[in-house]
């Protein structure tokens, strides 16, 4: 074929996995009485972790995650969907399994790095970055593109898409990975599969799932789960120590930006995951529920409070500093909390299960 483009839902979302995977569900006519909002779609992926490094050989030589790596998997097994993850690095061949999905009616989601996309116009290269392609016209060598970040859709060069799709940057190489999920006709139970997720991410949380990096200098500090919690609210309080002004700076610069802005809407996902417990609370009015709820909400708005304080521009680096770790101190008993609501809610929906 010349040209084809598939008519797809969108909506401009906070985080790219959820948001394309939100996209996604609608276009399968996926749901429980209406389209999933993207904050249901985030928790019911079941990814909620924290992972943190500082080390001097990044630049910046911070960062922290809060979801795992295998939300989109996961979320696509929950549902039912077969999906097989495919990866090489012959560019032909990963282009070939995006037009084949393509050619069959069936939009297709895949990793591209956010450096090499031109209509985001960034430096920071992220390679697990998730987008959606909906369609190519082969005649001008242009892909269309749905990204979480654009409301409307992109045309993306190949040359372009090619570089963003073989990206070796951070974290991890982009090999042209694609998503080629066969979807179900009809969703699962929402709360069985809520529970399932819930649990999930209580487990992780407490935890840790894998470690971004290893430990392995005495100038490396490291941590997941509730550990890098603990980790990262204690390290804060050194950065003034460990860094020059204007590194001290663009450090402070990062973590902001990595809790409110990359991708992660807002508050290190913690305002996603709140959003999905109260759609969960809309269909099944329990306690524990609006529990979860309520315990995300807090720690989203602690995690906030950080990146204000981290950027307030009327301080110096080092009272912006200082004022971060005071108010990163409340961040380990927050988590803790959030995990135990996040397992008690799993459990009391595998009780009305039950």
């Amino acid at each position: 074929m010349t040209r084809v483009l598939i008519d797809y839902p969108h909506k401009k979302a906070g985080h790219c996995g959820s948001g394309a995977l939100r996209d996604l569900m609608e276009w399968a006519k996926l749901g429980w009485g209406a389209p999933p909002s993207e904050g249901l779609v985030f928790t019911l992926g079941g990814a909620l972790d924290f992972a943190y490094i500082r080390d001097v050989t990044l630049q910046p030589p911070i960062y922290l995650v809060g979801r795992g790596a295998d939300m989109e998997l996961d979320l696509l097994h929950r549902l039912g969907a077969h999906t097989d993850l495919r990866q090489t690095d012959d560019a032909d061949l990963g282009w070939k399994w995006v037009t084949t999905e393509i050619d069959s009616g069936r939009p297709v989601m895949v990793w591209a790095d956010i450096a090499e996309l031109p209509y985001l116009r960034v430096r920071l290269t992220m390679s697990r970055h998730d987008i959606v392609v909906i369609g190519y016209d082969a005649s001008a060598r242009i892909a269309y593109v749905i990204d979480n970040d654009r409301d409307a859709v992109q045309t993306v060069p190949y040359d372009a898409l090619a570089r963003a799709r073989s990206s070796t940057g951070f974290p991890i190489p982009t090999r042209h990975t694609t998503y080629v999920v066969d979807w179900p006709t009809f969703p699962p139970d929402l709360l069985t599969t809520a529970a399932d997720a819930l649990q999930r991410s209580a487990y992780t949380l407490r935890n840790g799932g894998p470690g971004i990096f290893a430990a392995a200098s005495p100038h490396v500090v490291a941590g997941t789960g509730l550990a890098g919690v603990r980790a990262f609210s204690n390290d804060l309080r050194h950065w003034s120590d460990s860094f020059d002004t204007p590194t001290l700076h663009g450090a402070l610069g990062a973590l902001a930006a990595f809790i409110e802005k990359a991708g992660t809407g807002g508050g290190l996902f913690r305002y996603l995951l709140c959003q999905g417990c109260t759609d969960l609370k809309n269909h099944s009015p329990d306690p524990a529920l609006q529990a979860a709820a309520v315990a995300a909400g807090r720690a989203a708005q602690a995690w906030t409070a950080v990146a204000v304080a981290a950027t307030t521009s009327d301080r110096t680096a080092q009272q912006r500093a200082t004022h971060a770790a005071q108010l990163a101190a409340l961040l380990p008993d927050l988590e803790e909390t959030l995990a135990n609501a996040l397992a008690d809610a799993a459990q009391s929906l595998d009780a009305r299960a039950d």
